[in-house]
């Protein structure tokens, strides 16, 4: 049920090599203009009770070398993505860039300090290589003079946290963050909500067979909002973790630039 259309979601698992700034060939503006780059992070949901991922530092770079990333910010904290759903975003890091191309930014996560809590338990999560190198995304971002560049990074709860062994054997967790990035200033959203509330649905956001964008919708109102899509058509799928409901899918949803598509409330059926 939910797991098949979670993994639906395009997988971006990138491994990262060092990158530098170089400003004489990097197609950085020389005349000191600048403008703003800001960088939210939200999430896909999960079946897990919380999960916490501890970054360290936000980076960006404008060329192919291997060093001289720009520091955008150092958190140094942890967030629970699964707060992270239905709009609500949290900023990693926000820095005056001078003008030009950035090509890619990157999370430098710790190697420890990450956790899922299942069932009210909670698990400690290694990152395989995360405090060395870091997830690296290629991003292409126009800094122009005088405006901010919003990028929102997707976190995909779901496909980040690998489980391994079994429950007679002993379970062990990693995480092997996946990550979509998408400029904020090109997409719109989609807000509604679900009755009865009890279902206690995810939703979704699918074209041409992919699941774009997903979230869970609040447990207290049935209210769900799906950020981060390009122009064009959607069909919106409620999928009921309550088994006393099924599916329900609204189709030919369109969405644009800088709006937010509100659909009147959609009621589940009874199995």
């Amino acid at each position: 049920m939910t797991t098949q259309k979670l993994l639906q979601i395009p997988f971006v698992l990138l491994i990262v090599t060092s990158i530098v700034f170089a400003g004489c060939d990097s197609g950085i503006n020389a005349d000191g203009d600048t403008g703003t780059m800001e960088v939210l992070m939200h999430d896909a949901p999960a079946n897990y009770d919380e999960v916490n991922v501890f970054v360290e530092r936000v980076e960006v770079n404008n060329s192919e070398s291997d060093e001289g990333w720009i520091e955008l910010n150092s958190p140094q904290q942890s967030y629970d993505l699964l707060e992270l759903t239905n709009g609500a975003t949290e900023v990693l890091g926000s820095a005056e860039l001078p003008v030009g191309t950035y090509e890619q930014v990157r999370l430098i996560l710790s190697s420890e300090n990450h956790s899922v809590v299942v069932d009210g338990k909670e698990h400690s999560m290694f990152v395989p290589s995360g405090e060395q190198t870091g997830i690296k995304l290629n991003v292409n971002a126009e800094i122009e003079p005088d405006f901010t560049y919003t990028m929102l990074l997707d976190f995909d709860a779901a496909r980040s946290v690998v489980v391994r062994g079994n429950q007679q054997a002993g379970e062990s967790y990693l995480l092997k963050p996946v990550i979509k990035a998408t400029n904020e200033a090109v997409t719109g959203n989609i807000a509604g909500a679900v009755e009865p509330v009890d279902s206690d649905p995810f939703v979704y956001a699918i074209a041409g067979g992919d699941t774009l964008s997903s979230t869970k919708a609040d447990t207290s109102n049935g209210k769900f909002k799906l950020i981060g899509l390009e122009e064009g058509s959607y069909t919106v799928s409620v999928d009921p973790t309550n088994d006393s409901y099924a599916t329900e899918n609204v189709d030919d949803v369109e969405v644009s630039v800088g709006e937010t598509t509100e659909l009147e409330t959609i009621t589940v059926p009874e199995n």
